[in-house]
């Protein structure tokens, strides 16, 4: 679900320059805290890619139900380990 559809259209022109300015740096420095962290977090790419990976297999019907079967799975920090030596020792 996409900000526009959550809150209607935004309308950024009501916001004078110095707050439209503010929020301009606001968003790049979120962008680079968000590179920042992931870069700092390879696994997350790993845990992305698995759930991806497992939902275009598998196609369940019941979407939310999956994802939260898949992420309370308690093997699944052994099985991203497993994935990040993999990865690791292919580096």
């Amino acid at each position: 679900m996409s900000t526009q559809s959550a809150l209607g259209k935004l309308d950024v022109a009501v916001l004078n320059a110095e707050q439209r300015e503010k929020l301009r740096q606001f968003k790049i420095q979120t962008r680079i805290d968000n590179e920042k962290y992931l870069m700092a977090h390879p696994e997350v790419e790993v845990v992305v890619e698995d759930f991806l990976r497992d939902v275009l297999l598998k196609r369940p019907t019941h979407i939310r139900a999956f994802a939260a079967d898949h992420f309370t799975n308690p093997d699944l920090h052994a099985v991203i380990n497993a994935k990040m030596e993999t990865i690791n020792m292919d580096s």
